[in-house]
């Protein structure tokens, strides 16, 4: 049988998460129903962030959010764990970006993956 699935993630803010989803192009909502796929029958979800009616993001009560989404019906290119991973991503570069009394010099996305920012402070 079918069911919502939650992943737990450490992202905490949800102005920086829908910064993040926006960067990564998704198309988000807020406070929004996850809608059972055809053929499931659990129970419906409420979501704070939600992508199309089948992936979210709510808050749990750690106060983190977590991803909420059928597994057996995912249907994106990538795994739900990758498609964490750019989410947090993106989310810890915003965060950075956000910080007060700093410059962004440059902004370097490697071939790895990763992303090298220089900031500089001036007094």
């Amino acid at each position: 049988m079918s069911h919502f699935s939650k992943i737990k993630t450490k992202l905490t803010d949800r102005g920086t998460l829908l910064k993040a989803l926006l960067v990564l192009g998704e198309k988000v909502d807020v406070n929004q129903e996850l809608v059972n796929p055809i053929g499931h029958d659990h129970d419906k979800v409420l979501c704070e962030v939600t992508i199309g009616t089948d992936i979210g993001f709510r808050r749990n009560t750690s106060g983190t959010y977590e991803l909420v989404t059928d597994i057996q019906t995912w249907s994106r290119s990538i795994p739900p764990k990758r498609f964490i991973d750019k989410v947090a991503q993106e989310y810890a570069i915003a965060t950075v970006l956000d910080t007060k009394d700093f410059d962004v010099e440059s902004r370097k996305n490697k071939l790895d993956g990763s992303v090298e920012i220089v900031m500089t402070r001036w007094k």
